[in-house]
């Protein structure tokens, strides 16, 4: 009795006031939607006794990941095979035109990361994966077949462009589609398949000193999970809540089927209209983001990530190689050792996200960074000495 008075109650308020207060979205589904829920228990349905398998809807967050294998992939590729590169196209010792050759992928990423979205939404998650995987394709090819800096770049930007549109797609497709129980384990996959993309390229850049034009391979080889990617594609479900937004929840219930099984069908599609309605009543503009009630939410996720960024584990993965050559550590031996210890960590994380919770992985994980950092600074310039005392007597005998 006292569910019908709160709601009649929820709209005389309404009513009574000329200014509209909008509901959140949480406060909404409570209010509304407990006859929807009363109505499952009825007719025995318990989606909660039981999760749906994880094997129905592992397949499609493999192939999703193959766009984050990629963005490692080729933020890894250049690191090995740069000096070769410079030297076979006439820029050997141009530091400018070395870092342009790592920075021009960046550049594209941001390019194709304010599009990610737009792309996203108006197209489907499906079709945002293979529009980004071909500019990575034709990319590829490019700088595979350079003959001089301006091909390079040119080829570098595209592929920039398909990995800034990829792995935003693929965060976004992988919350989709995973059941809630495995979702953070999911979560997962996108950082394990950017480390092992990552330590592919730094593996199949080993031969570059010893075969001439191996840098090429190393491009040509890019194009193959690209392809794969626009492919396989075409065999996986569409995100079920992209087709409920766009009016086509008939669709939806077939992509639900695949990923969760037939059982959770029904379940399913109203947990989704619950999430609709709370969305349209818990609409958020763009300038809250800056300020008001979503601004320390953005801030402390931004703010993290920018500290992550801001540790230079970018400049590890981009001139690792002349970084250690530099403290006389051989190049090819301490490039495994960081492929290695990057991935031990998002397999950790893998393994412990749903267990200890993001929050204490996050808190670990920086405070690992603080120790770490000190043993570095202090141990680097007597190792930089050294190197250099070496290469004086070297050039006196």
């Amino acid at each position: 009795m006292l569910q019908p008075l709160r709601t009649a109650c929820c709209i005389f308020g309404m009513w009574g006031n000329s200014t509209y207060k909008r509901t959140s979205s949480r406060d909404y589904t409570n209010v509304v939607d407990v006859e929807d829920n009363s109505a499952l228990v009825q007719n025995n349905e318990d989606p909660e006794a039981s999760n749906p398998s994880w094997r129905l809807s592992l397949p499609h967050i493999l192939v999703a990941t193959i766009s984050s294998f990629l963005f490692g992939y080729h933020i890894g590729v250049v690191n090995e095979p740069l000096e070769s590169i410079s030297s076979d196209l006439g820029f050997n010792g141009n530091t400018l035109a070395e870092g342009l050759v790592v920075s021009t992928c960046l550049g594209g990423a941001l390019i194709g990361s304010l599009f990610s979205g737009w792309i996203a939404d108006g197209f489907g998650r499906r079709r945002a994966f293979q529009l980004c995987a071909l500019p990575m394709v034709i990319g590829a090819s490019i700088s595979a077949t350079a003959t001089n800096l301006a091909a390079m770049l040119f080829g570098r930007l595209l592929v920039g462009m398909g990995i800034g549109v990829g792995p935003p797609v693929a965060s976004l497709y992988v919350t989709e589609v995973s059941p809630a129980f495995i979702r953070g384990t999911y979560g997962s996959f996108i950082q394990i398949g950017n480390c092992i993309g990552l330590m592919g390229a730094l593996f199949i850049g080993i031969p570059v000193r010893e075969i001439a034009g191996w840098w090429r391979i190393c491009f040509w080889v890019s194009a193959i999970p690209a392809g794969i990617l626009a492919l396989a594609m075409g065999f996986c479900a569409e995100s079920p809540h992209w087709l409920y937004k766009q009016g086509r929840s008939a669709e939806a219930e077939i992509e639900f089927e695949k990923l969760l099984g037939k059982g959770l069908v029904k379940f399913a599609m109203h947990e989704l209209s619950k999430l609709d309605r709370g969305d349209d009543t818990d609409t958020v503009k763009l300038s809250e983001l800056f300020y008001g009630r979503h601004f320390r939410v953005v801030f402390i996720g931004s703010t993290l990530f920018a500290l992550q960024q801001l540790s230079g584990i970018n400049a590890v993965f981009y001139f690792s190689s002349t970084v250690f050559k530099s403290a006389g550590v051989p190049s090819d031996l301490a490039n495994v050792f960081v492929g290695i210890a990057n991935l031990s960590g998002s397999i950790g994380a893998m393994v412990l996200m749903d267990k200890l919770g993001r929050k204490v992985l996050l808190l670990g994980s920086f405070f690992g960074m603080d120790i770490r950092f000190p043993p570095i600074i202090i141990q680097y310039p007597e190792v930089d000495r050294l190197s250099e005392r070496e290469s004086i007597q070297f050039a006196s005998e």
